[in-house]
């Protein structure tokens, strides 16, 4: 997305946060995903254990780490008004995957949902005089990126469903008792008309949002990639993973549907990118699910 089609928030290039680890120490960012590890002397060895994951990817060119200082010496974050009460916060240029954070204003206060490496002075300059953040929610691990960096700078629990608790673990032991708060089941309320809903899929936790107020009224679902809005805005994708292209079986994606259909209503679709906003959104991924599920059974033998 061009420069030109953000809002006039955008700040100019800003000093980065010092990293929050003790001095003598830094924490690690993985220049691959931008998730950020437990403060350590020198980078963690071997390969960053969410990218050696299969869903996941380490570039031919070996493992290669950062930290959120030099990350802020080359990039910026800008920022776009998606709805009213919902702003999109990204990094340029593209850090890590490249996903986008979303924070959604309610009179209750503010939710950060996913988030991004770069939290640097302008960034928590204007989250703070927007309201700040109350709580964080991630998707999955993919996008945990340097969550305990912002939980610490707004003092925000960061809400994750407990079958992805094994994940936090390798990522930030030292922040689970101070920053993370585990929920089980099948939904966890939050406040101002927001409430989490476990999905799965992609990861055996992936949680996605419902928003009561978005899309005016008439809600709205903040989902990340667990479902991947297709070019087009018009029909969607679940996998396992999606960069190694590995499908998730029949039985997984029919639980998908089941629990979509708890959902409370919700006409928009905020996915875990700029571009990937769906409108009348129901219709449409209840038909990409069936699809996706008809191509799994097919034996075409026009095709192999």
């Amino acid at each position: 997305m061009a420069a030109s089609d953000y809002t006039a928030l955008t700040p100019v290039l800003a000093d980065a946060l010092p990293d929050s680890g003790p001095a003598e120490l830094q924490c690690f960012v993985c220049e691959t995903c931008n998730v950020q590890y437990a403060p350590s002397a020198t980078p963690p060895p071997g390969n960053c254990p969410v990218c050696a994951d299969e869903r996941q990817y380490v570039p031919q060119s070996g493992q290669r780490w950062t930290t959120l200082a030099k990350l802020g010496s080359g990039h910026r974050n800008a920022f776009q008004r998606m709805e009213p009460q919902l702003l999109g916060i990204g990094t340029e240029p593209k850090s890590g995957i490249g996903q986008r954070a979303l924070l959604v204003s309610t009179k209750e206060g503010n939710l950060l949902w996913d988030c991004i490496a770069l939290l640097d002075g302008a960034t928590r300059d204007i989250v703070t005089a927007l309201g700040g953040i109350k709580a964080i929610a991630i998707s999955h691990p993919h996008y945990y990126s340097t969550c305990v960096e912002w939980s610490r700078a707004f003092s925000a629990p960061i809400y994750i469903h407990t079958k992805e608790r094994a994940w936090v673990e390798a990522v930030r032991p030292d922040a689970i008792a101070e920053h993370f708060h585990f929920w089980e089941g099948d939904q966890q309320p939050l406040f101002g008309g927001l409430s989490l809903w476990h999905l799965g899929g992609h990861f055996a936790g992936a949680q996605i949002c419902h928003w009561q107020a978005g899309a005016g009224g008439e809600g709205a679902l903040l989902v990340g990639d667990i479902i991947q809005i297709n070019p087009g805005c018009e029909t969607v994708g679940v996998m396992r993973s999606y960069p190694c292209l590995i499908p998730l079986s029949d039985a997984t994606v029919a639980r998908i549907q089941t629990r979509m259909a708890r959902l409370p209503p919700y006409r928009t679709v905020y996915g875990a990118f700029w571009y990937q906003v769906m409108k009348d959104a129901g219709g449409k991924i209840e038909y990409s699910l069936e699809r996706y599920r008809k191509w799994l059974s097919i034996d075409d033998p026009e095709i192999a």
